[in-house]
């Protein structure tokens, strides 16, 4: 079973990253829609923890973080490529830099209050408080907003000086570098208007935005998060790829662990250590709503702890 599914909301900037990939590879997916703040029963009866925003389902198999749905993508179809060759390093490291650095600055500046106000005006009274509140509640921490302004008018003329020269940022064709920049940048421009103006200093930049969006999101179908436990439930886990066991912890295979994301969103997800290889870790569990799951984490960003 390839049939994808996306658990995200519309402004999330990381399911954003995960949309525009989706239609960089021109694949079709369901779209389920999850809450923007706790309680997410339905998310944790498919993760078993964790709770950020996205994550991807197979049938049976969910995986974990935007960095390693772009390996799954890529494993799906593999044309066009993520990972150009001549880029592979380079691409993978900026993207880090980016979901994290370029991410908290960006955010940092995004989130002041009166774009705050802005983004929640349409929610019912007491939304912008659940929201600071949940975030506060996941270890979320930016820069204060005078920081966070400098830097990403900083990172904002650094991106200018890369696209100046191309179409993006490494070349005349996208990689995974370009969706991990684009996202915070497109939650400046099309979330909170009001400020988007740091923006307008560098309108390579800009051009570079619309050339990303110009290459879509897929084709969604949308889909009920019940649905999708269903298909869940109605599947079995496939087959671990024969890739070599990579032992950093002394934990062996069959463990009972639990892995949790370094930084924000530390909620854990329990289960038995089925693989742990040189890029991700499996864990297997069972959710007496949507049966046996193998529950899929990149290993940078991830912590494994032993549960024996």
């Amino acid at each position: 079973m390839t049939e994808l599914i996306l658990h995200h909301y519309p402004a999330s900037p990381f399911a954003h990253k995960a949309r525009c990939m989706l239609g960089f590879k021109r694949l079709s997916w369901k779209s389920v829609i999850v809450p923007g703040v706790s309680p997410k029963p339905d998310v944790v009866a498919l993760t078993g923890g964790y709770r950020r925003t996205p994550f991807l389902q197979i049938g049976a198999d969910i995986y974990c973080d935007t960095a390693l749905i772009a390996d799954v993508l890529e494993h799906l179809r593999p044309e066009p490529t993520l990972y150009p060759p001549h880029l592979k390093g380079v691409s993978r490291v900026f993207a880090e830099w980016a979901d994290t650095t370029l991410f908290a600055a960006a955010m940092g500046y995004n989130l002041q209050p009166r774009a705050a106000e802005a983004l929640f005006a349409s929610y019912p009274a007491g939304a912008a408080q659940a929201f600071s509140a949940d975030r506060r509640a996941m270890g979320m921490r930016h820069p204060l907003p005078a920081d966070a302004a400098a830097a990403y008018r900083s990172y904002l003329r650094r991106i200018a000086n890369m696209v100046e020269e191309h179409d993006f940022l490494f070349g005349a064709e996208p990689c995974v570098a370009d969706f991990a920049a684009y996202h915070p940048l497109w939650f400046t421009r099309h979330c909170v208007p009001v400020m988007a103006d740091i923006l307008n200093a560098t309108p390579a930049v800009l051009e570079w935005m619309d050339r990303i969006a110009a290459l879509g999101q897929g084709r969604a179908e949308k889909f009920s998060a019940q649905d999708a436990i269903t298909v869940a439930a109605g599947a079995s886990p496939q087959p671990l790829a024969d890739e070599v066991f990579q032992d950093e912890h002394g934990i062996a295979l069959g463990s009972r662990v639990r892995v949790a994301a370094e930084s924000f969103g530390t909620e854990p997800t329990e289960g038995l250590l089925v693989a742990a290889t040189r890029m991700h870790y499996t864990l297997a569990r069972t959710d007496p709503r949507a049966g046996e799951l193998h529950v899929h984490f990149p290993r940078i960003g991830y912590v494994l702890r032993t549960l024996d």
